[in-house]
């Protein structure tokens, strides 16, 4: 894992994790513990996310997380001093999706960008080139790219770009318009609180990120960047077990 911490040139930034959900996919692991503090290989899934936004210069970090277990993350965590940063913890009662999750981050974000990043995304690389050209440009969003396997795009958000500007976002299609996966890793400026206020649930109960991205592509203002090194999720069995196994491998 690249941990190479510098402070964001220029404009500052803030970092969301959202370490919630019940992790019902990883049951009967996630009966006992936060489906985040979960190992892998060498260290809890959080540290990931986690190293990345500190390897990208944000210290500020809101934790998002649900009532499951919610105490072990604060007492594995603490106040972030260990880890060089200072961490702020919102609890989500209950599950609402992506985008609930953030709105509860509005009064720690205040007038700042902000960074976040899904509590079960690995990564190998450093944001800080992009989150530098985020915080001291004009742009209004900006997503995360992996160039991912059909396999993978089918179970995922898949983005269409025209340079580095998206212009269609599908979830989890079954016949992808191409393997650009949307990683869970957003940049935005605190105009999505908006954005999240006016979204209504959907047919499964919960506010969709896609939707949230929508608004800004009807606007043409919706960036992407693309990641060059490799990209794990941890949501159920098969991925734990590849993450652990990649993870050893790149470490």
């Amino acid at each position: 894992m690249l941990i190479n911490p510098e402070r964001s040139e220029g404009k500052f930034m803030k970092g969301v994790i959202l370490a919630g959900g019940t992790g019902s996919r990883l049951s009967p692991l996630t009966k006992v513990t936060n489906k985040h503090l979960l190992p892998v290989y060498n260290k809890p899934m959080i540290y990931y996310p986690l190293e990345t936004l500190k390897s990208a210069g944000i210290e500020k970090i809101m934790i998002i997380t649900g009532t499951h277990h919610a105490g072990d993350i604060f007492s594995l965590l603490g106040s972030g001093k260990d880890f060089g940063v200072e961490l702020t913890y919102r609890v989500q009662d209950e599950a609402g999706g992506i985008p609930s999750a953030i709105s509860l981050a509005k009064n720690f974000i205040g007038e700042d960008k902000f960074i976040s990043i899904n509590g079960d995304n690995i990564i190998f690389e450093s944001l800080k080139p992009f989150a530098d050209e985020f915080a001291n440009g004009d742009e209004d969003a900006r997503i995360m790219l992996y160039q991912g396997t059909r396999e993978e795009a089918i179970k995922s958000g898949v983005a269409t770009v025209e340079g580095d500007k998206v212009v269609d976002l599908v979830e989890k299609p079954a016949d992808p318009p191409s393997n650009l996966i949307s990683i869970g890793i957003y940049m935005y400026t605190p105009g999505v609180f908006d954005i999240i206020k006016s979204l209504k649930p959907s047919a499964r109960g919960e506010t969709e990120i896609t939707e949230v991205n929508k608004e800004y592509i009807k606007k043409g203002t919706l960036k992407a960047s693309q990641l060059t090194g490799k990209w794990l999720d941890a949501g159920d069995f098969d991925d734990l077990m590849h993450a652990n196994t990649e993870t050893q491998k790149l470490s």
